[in-house]
């Protein structure tokens, strides 16, 4: 490598030390030269079949963003589906439930109710009792 120019540039003085920088002018021999574009000979056929080959990329790639999206919206169906039976059987079991609570409570206000007209019964043959007592002890007073 051949330099024509070389340049020193001091940095920093320190108590450590001192910095340089050194800068190297190249030479045009050193600067390797790149062509901005190939320069090759291409044939239709090749052309054609690169771009043949591009388009069953592409068809490719969408044929898989296609199936891929398929995909997603048949998983989303799935979840819905399942969403949708499992609100139904909670449904179900709820009514169950609630039925069921509303029968218990029937049978207890039906007891309850029963109890009271039993005891109603036999206050009333109490009463009746009392009456029958009252009244014969009234005759015999008479007598």
């Amino acid at each position: 490598m051949a330099c024509t120019d070389i340049k020193v540039k001091e940095l920093d003085k320190r108590s450590s030390g001192q910095a340089f920088e050194i800068i190297l002018s190249p030479t045009a021999e050193t600067i390797p030269e790149f062509p901005l574009s190939p320069k090759k000979d291409r044939s239709l056929e090749d052309l054609q079949k690169k771009m043949e080959a591009a388009e069953n990329r592409r068809k490719s790639h969408e044929a898989e963003v296609l199936k891929q999206l398929a995909e997603k919206q048949e998983h989303v169906k799935e979840v819905l589906q399942r969403a949708v039976e499992e609100n139904t059987k909670f449904s179900k079991l709820a009514e169950e439930r609630l039925i069921s609570k509303m029968e218990l409570i029937k049978e207890n206000r039906e007891a309850q109710l029963a109890a009271k007209l039993e005891r109603l019964r036999e206050k009333d043959k109490h009463l009746e009792e009392v009456r029958k007592n009252r009244e014969s002890k009234e005759t015999e007073e008479l007598v």
